[in-house]
């Protein structure tokens, strides 16, 4: 009951505190209403939410091409009577990803062999439910496969490789050995000086010119070595922020117990390094999640390239290209919300859980 009335002064010293705070608060009020208005008329008003091609010819945004072809958007090439395998294989991904955001937001003891085993088992069998070849299902080739299964697949598999080798680079960063800190810090500097798509390019493109020849690699495994690579160097720089917010003193202290190098990082260093980046891995896994529909350039058609090819083949839907991106736009912005949300949460919980062994 009081919250509106305790906001009038904050929101009045805020937005009308001065001449100039009042001036430039209605003339950006006002142009927001100006472009609001014709979006909600467009969108919302005018808009034609069924039928066919011709039924939005009257002007009004066209979302009846999100029902008609939202199949091939989120599923892309995959045999339409076998759309179930990877809406299962998703499903199976985002609750292996609910259920361990959870354990550790409720504070379960987190054991990392058997999460790690876990997440093992899930990822093999969402990649043999979407492959097939096995237990009776028909076999799909990873050409076919698009839409968002693709894209949870490639975040959600680079991701979790990516870690365990961010940690080591970002170990070796440290090292007090000269080669070891050298390799590593050329390998992350150099694979953080070029952008995502010339690893692509490198990937899918290049790669199999050095191999020998009769020897290929699938060019999903390819590009998910590469997005893995690209991920771990940016994961590595984020690690070692934590690895150096651990004060030298706990690992004095863990040395003259006796442990050794590897005990030290897996008992003391390492699990408190861990707890105050987990906010910013989030950032990276949600930087990940996006950067993924750059793979289309490599002829891999997730969320993005899946609408193309959706619309393309179809000249009586292609000129609603606009409504379908505003589509996948809301799609990802529902996936992003949700990792932010949670990123907030753990970052709540580790503020608390630090504040509460100080005192």
């Amino acid at each position: 009951m009081h919250a509106p009335v305790a906001l009038r002064p904050s929101l009045r010293t805020r937005l009308f505190g001065s001449a100039g705070n009042g001036l430039a608060t209605l003339v950006l009020g006002g142009l927001l209403l100006a472009l609001l208005v014709p979006m909600l008329h467009w969108g919302l008003w005018r808009a034609h939410w069924s039928g066919d091609a011709l039924a939005c010819a009257g002007g009004g945004a066209c979302w009846a091409v999100v029902a008609e072809k939202y199949r091939l958007i989120l599923f892309g090439r995959y045999p339409f009577e076998a759309h179930w395998r990877p809406l299962l294989a998703s499903l199976l991904l985002l609750a292996m990803l609910v259920a361990s955001c959870r354990a550790w937001l409720r504070g379960t003891p987190l054991r990392a062999g058997r999460w790690a085993t876990a997440w093992a088992a899930v990822l093999l069998a969402g990649w043999l439910m979407m492959r097939g070849g096995v237990a009776g299902l028909a076999l799909v080739e990873t050409d076919r496969w698009g839409g968002l299964p693709l894209t949870l697949l490639l975040a959600t598999v680079s991701s979790a490789l990516a870690f365990p080798l961010a940690v080591l680079l970002a170990l070796g960063r440290q090292s007090a050995l000269p080669a070891v800190r050298a390799a590593c810090t050329v390998t992350i500097e150099l694979v953080r000086g070029v952008p995502l798509v010339s690893v692509l390019f490198v990937a899918s493109f290049m790669l199999p010119l050095l191999l020998p020849a009769g020897f290929t690699v699938d060019v999903l495994l390819r590009v998910l070595a590469g997005i893995t690579l690209f991920a771990a160097a940016y994961m590595a720089e984020v690690v070692r922020g934590g690895l150096q917010a651990v004060p030298a003193g706990q690992r004095l202290a863990a040395q003259s117990l006796g442990m050794g190098y590897w005990q030290v990082q897996r008992n003391v260093v390492l699990p408190q390094a861990l707890s105050a980046v987990l906010p910013a891995l989030m950032n990276n896994f949600i930087a990940i999640f996006k950067d993924t529909s750059l793979v289309t350039i490599v002829s891999l058609y997730e969320l993005t390239g899946a609408l193309d090819l959706a619309l393309n083949a179809d000249a009586l839907w292609r000129p609603y290209k606009l409504e379908g991106y505003l589509f996948i736009a809301l799609v990802y912005f529902g996936f992003c919300l949700a990792l932010s949300r949670t990123s907030e949460r753990i970052a709540q919980r580790g503020a608390r859980t630090t504040g509460a062994a100080r005192a």
